[in-house]
């Protein structure tokens, strides 16, 4: 079934949000205003200005609506695949200007990119994910790879299987990296022990392990900055 088609002022209000949008280069708009030229660009026959206000309803700020999967995107009614296209294209989009440095120098010397990489890409998540980022042996990126995608509180990581892809790869070095959907990113007995194992794994095969990070929207926590591996 074909998009509505909008209402008869749409067309003039879409030009002035475009003119503000250009001229203060977003700066001037609202997080709904934002997600509602997103949305035009997927949904051009739809008034999208009450699909954007029911995303902020349905998920609670900007950064939630623009991290959620397109089955969570669904849930709002009007989505359709043209509005999660746009959005996730958005989000591939800044994730990619975000990774950009990542590849640039080694990765731990590029500490803070890869922090604000990592946060822009897993604190608001609601489910755990699980990344693992294979490091060459002058510990530039080769590899950034998503391993799980769980539930709320947990997700299945298998130690062999980190260790396999690694040697598959050729990997020198490993960085771990989840989120805690909760927001605190202190690590749970669960993490650490988890950690230990890889990095023991690791040792046998002369991989080393590098750290493990734990996201959260309340900020994050590095094992080894607070040696626990």
């Amino acid at each position: 079934m074909a998009d509505a088609p909008p209402p008869n002022d749409t067309a003039g209000h879409r030009a002035r949000l475009r003119a503000r949008l250009l001229e203060s280069k977003g700066a001037a708009l609202a997080d709904y205003e934002l997600l509602e030229y997103l949305l035009m660009l997927g949904l051009p026959r739809v008034d999208t200005k009450p699909l954007a206000k029911a995303l902020l309803k349905e998920f609670g700020d900007l950064r939630r609506v623009l991290t959620a999967k397109p089955d969570e995107l669904a849930r709002v009614k009007g989505m359709g695949e043209g509005g999660a296209g746009a959005l996730v294209i958005a989000r591939a989009t800044a994730q990619a200007l975000l990774a950009a440095p990542l590849h640039d120098a080694p990765m731990l010397a590029s500490w803070q990119a890869l922090l604000d990489y990592l946060r822009a890409d897993m604190a608001w998540l609601v489910h755990e994910r699980v990344r693992v980022l294979h490091l060459d042996s002058k510990n530039t990126l080769m590899r950034d790879e998503i391993v799980s995608e769980g539930s709320v509180d947990q997700a299945n990581v298998h130690v062999r299987e980190i260790i396999k892809r690694a040697l598959e790869i050729g990997s020198s070095g490993l960085i771990l990296v989840h989120n805690h959907p909760s927001g605190d990113p202190q690590p749970s007995r669960a993490d650490i022990q988890l950690t230990r194992e890889i990095v023991e794994a690791g040792k046998r095969l002369n991989i080393a392990v590098h750290d493990h990070v734990i996201i959260g929207a309340n900020g994050h926590t590095s094992l080894r900055a607070q040696g626990l591996m």
